[in-house]
């Protein structure tokens, strides 16, 4: 296909143009416009605490003027643990507009997995949450942190909930270690009474300078860096505002149960919200039954998220009490959403839910679903403005497959990472001629929409055909009695590797192997229907509920080894 020759723009509605004139500045710039244009509007709820674009300016102010007294340099890394808060929005904008690079780090790492990330991104500064300090103090000695910088949920609480909290923590966690302020050790509260509002202003190149290093999953071997410039992530926000068109400035309403530890939650969430004057409820965790009454009182408008949510919201057994109905726009992402899935929520709510598809090392974004146009189920959807994204065959020489075969899905866009930190090797094997290679494998239509058939490295081979867990999982959830499902290959000595079913029933219902072999039969050719189904209560999950196939996987071969070494 002709390199000018991008098919998908037939189907972009007159209000996304195909094009996009990006701002050329820094990400955190845009806290500042929206807290100049709306400063009384609320930008957080947490908890029952309101903030204002004003003060959440006002103390992201004090923060990074605090943190440059401490002598934060232009390019310092910054680690971040924290849950959806207050100060994890407030230390994101603080640290950026002190010059520095964030590190946005899960509140569930192990010390293993959190000395690994900070002596890799060799941040000197960390912001935690009290509960995790103990962590941070073992592994502390092993790493480069200079200073770190504790807050508590309750810091931001409103009365009376700041004074029951600690005793219903300590009930919950036990005592833990509160450290005081002073030293190398600083209280967030002590910070926001002390600190001015002075900061020095940082030179900054947006196209260069990076925002981020955002670590990805180390599903193989360990988690990379990807080094995000604020470019990349102003471009990705900007090309979100576009594609949601009828999302109204400093009118909507947004929920933030995406983590925003996670890229797909700090772009769809919050930096839209930061941009677009939008106030965002935070949640700390999912927790079906709080995001249902939250909901039903808050009203949110916009429900960026992922499958897992979606369908544990679907399956509380109190749903009918709540009014969903204020949910007008929601873009699913970082798994397959099922069309089950999607169809039942719009019927709940009566507002569009669409798939998208990105990865960390775009920003994430790059396709999606039309939210009130052209769309096709089971399909990822088309690129976003100014990206471009090919199927190839073969990647040595690179070679383009045909319409409707399947290869690896690259993309190209200003979204597009640097690279990966300190990794020119890994980052070599992903860039090439200006493509990001994605590990997906898909393919387009003559339409211009592109399908994800599955990870290059979680394609079955069994006997061997090839086999797309996706597809088979798609049938699983069709079935009336499954909440979620997982496929994978585990190891056989006949075929190679055979298709295993992992299933979580929904509560009160009850169902035999038996009796969904049959079911998936009906749908699926003998050699890709599961051979085994294991029925559990819960499968593992990333902390943005992305079930976690390759966990299965290792389980699997480990049981294996048990067994041939008894």
């Amino acid at each position: 296909m002709g390199e000018d020759v991008k098919v998908w723009f037939k189907h972009y509605p007159a209000e996304i143009p195909t094009s996009i004139q990006y701002d050329e500045k820094p990400l955190q710039q845009f806290l500042q416009e929206s807290a100049e244009e709306y400063p009384d509007m609320k930008a957080l709820h947490f908890l029952g605490k309101e903030l204002s674009f004003e003060e959440v300016f006002s103390q992201t102010k004090k923060i990074a003027s605090y943190f440059q007294s401490l002598g934060l340099e232009k390019g310092d890394r910054v680690a971040i643990m924290l849950p959806n808060s207050p100060q994890s929005v407030i230390a994101y904008y603080g640290a950026l507009m002190a010059g520095a690079i964030v590190v946005p780090t899960n509140p569930l790492y192990t010390e293993r997995e959190l000395e690994y990330q900070l002596k890799d991104s060799g941040a000197h500064f960390i912001v935690c949450l009290d509960l995790l300090y103990p962590r941070v103090k073992k592994v502390r000695d092993n790493t480069d942190l200079k200073h770190v910088f504790v807050t508590g949920i309750k810091d931001y609480l409103p009365f009376p909930k700041n004074l029951l909290y600690p005793f219903v923590q300590k009930k919950e966690y036990g005592e833990f270690e509160k450290p005081k302020h002073g030293g190398t050790v600083h209280q967030w509260v002590n910070i926001l009474k002390e600190a001015t509002e002075s900061v020095k202003s940082v030179e900054v190149n947006p196209k260069e300078d990076l925002a981020l290093l955002q670590y990805t999953g180390g599903t193989t071997g360990f988690p990379k860096g990807v080094m995000l410039t604020h470019y990349n992530l102003v471009a990705n926000t900007q090309m979100s505002q576009h594609w949601m068109y009828k999302a109204k400035k400093g009118q909507d309403v947004t929920m933030g149960v995406l983590p925003f530890f996670h890229v797909y939650g700090m772009t769809a969430v919050m930096n839209l919200s930061i941009m677009m004057a939008t106030k965002m409820i935070l949640m700390p965790k999912f927790d079906p039954e709080d995001v249902l009454k939250t909901i039903d009182k808050q009203k949110p408008t916009l429900f960026p998220g992922a499958p897992t949510i979606y369908v544990g919201l679907l399956n509380h057994p109190n749903l009918k009490n709540y009014d969903l109905s204020s949910v007008e726009a929601c873009i699913s992402g970082s798994a397959p959403l099922p069309i089950e899935v999607q169809e039942k929520f719009e019927k709940e709510t009566g507002g569009k839910l669409v798939e998208g598809y990105g990865l960390t090392e775009s920003s994430p974004v790059t396709h999606s679903n039309f939210l009130w146009d052209k769309r096709v189920s089971g399909s990822i959807g088309v690129p976003w403005p100014d990206t471009d994204a090919k199927i190839f065959k073969s990647t040595e020489p690179l070679e383009e497959a045909e319409l409707n075969e399947v290869g690896e899905i690259a993309v190209k866009g200003p979204q597009v990472m640097k690279g990966y930190w300190n990794n020119q090797e890994e980052t070599d094997k992903v860039l090439k001629d200006g493509w990001l290679f994605t590990g997906d494998m898909g393919y387009m239509d003559e339409e211009g929409f592109f399908y994800v058939v599955d990870r290059k490295k979680d394609m079955i081979i069994a006997g061997g055909y090839n086999i797309y867990p996706r597809e088979v999982e798609e049938v699983l959830y069709e079935h009336e009695s499954v909440q979620e499902a997982v496929v994978a290959g585990i190891p056989d000595p006949y075929r190679g590797e055979t298709v295993k079913a992992y299933v979580v029933l929904k509560d009160g219902h009850e169902l035999t192997e038996e009796e969904l072999n049959e079911f998936c039969r009906k749908s699926l050719a003998a050699y890709k229907a599961p051979r085994i189904y294991e029925f559990r209560d819960e499968l593992p999950k990333t902390a943005v509920g992305k079930i976690l196939r390759r966990k299965l996987v290792d389980e699997e071969k480990e049981k294996q080894n048990k067994q041939q070494s008894v």
